[in-house]
Parts: C-alpha cells; structure tokens; sequence
C-alpha cells in the first residue's frame, strides 16, 4: 500500500496544531490540508500514539474557523438531515460505504492496529455521527473521495478558499 500524500510536519508546524487546538498536538505524522496561507488545516494522526493508545481519527481537523463553522452545522441539525439523505440516496450510500474504505485504506498504509480494524471515523459506513471527520477525510483526500464530508463543506460558513487564520502575514 502507498502511503497517503500528506507533508510530514515541521516542529513549526505542530506548534501551530498546538496553538490552533489549544492543547499539545498528539500523534501528528504529517499535514493532510493546508490553508490558502499554508497553515495546517487538516493533520494526519498516528494510528497507534507514542503512549499506545489506538487513535482511528487518521484526518483530524484542526483549523479554528474550519472546526467552528462544522460545529454549527452540527448543531444546526445537519448530521440528522444527511444521515436521512444515506436512506434514500443508493448512490450517497454507495459513496460513503466507498470512503469509509478509502479512510481504512489510508490509515492502513501508515500502520494497521488490531484495536481499531474495521473502524473509521465520523460514523462511517453507516451513520454519521462526526461532520469534523467527514470534512477533514473531505479536505484530505480531496472532493468526490467523501461525499458527506462534501455536501457538509459546501454547506460550511468557511472554505478552504480563503485564509481565516490569525496568523500575521496570512493572505486572506
């Protein structure tokens, strides 16, 4: 298997994962997305992180305006109105059962971890359960590989098209 195309990441770089979560950044093995301006906005989590615990969350959003701008579709009731979307559209199913094997496929080729077998993100293949997860597998993979996470950024206050990050010298 090939490993997924993500940037491993600079000690810079995680810093600023650090700085946008508001916590010490775990695990990361690389930058998935990026923001227009180059800052992380997706990262890329070990399966398995330094103390041994699994982690399934291969993409894992990090962007504050991105994380934000999901968390009020989220509440909004956008999770409820897709997931009723997967009942009636074959073809929505078809492509989420399709991206839930691409995510185990990708996060297979970085280490495959017994505990975790079988298990993606954001309520894959079946239900959805995470709009941070779909978008960030969407953001990582590129549009047409997650068609949950699609539907949810484009519904999404942010886009990946313009730089919102509070960094000085952003180009926004």
């Amino acid at each position: 298997m090939t490993r997924p195309p993500f940037d491993p990441p600079s000690a810079a770089e995680v810093s600023v994962v650090a700085a946008q979560l508001g916590r010490p950044a775990r695990g990361v093995i690389g930058i998935a997305a990026r923001c227009r301006c180059g800052n992380p906005t997706v990262v890329a989590t070990a399966p398995r992180l330094d103390d041994g615990t699994p982690f399934p969350t291969l993409y894992y959003l990090s962007h504050p305006a991105a994380t934000s701008s999901v968390s009020t579709l989220e509440a909004t009731g956008v999770m409820a109105e897709l997931t009723g979307q997967l009942v009636t559209d074959d073809g929505l199913a078809d492509g989420y059962r399709a991206a839930h094997a691409s995510y185990l496929a990708d996060r297979d080729s970085v280490e495959a971890v017994a505990e975790i077998a079988g298990f993606s993100a954001g309520g894959m293949p079946d239900r959805i359960k995470c709009l941070h997860a779909l978008v960030a597998h969407a953001l990582a993979a590129g549009p047409g590989v997650n068609p949950i996470g699609d539907l949810a950024l484009a519904r999404a206050s942010w886009s990946p098209e313009r730089c919102e990050c509070a960094e000085p010298g952003s180009a926004r």
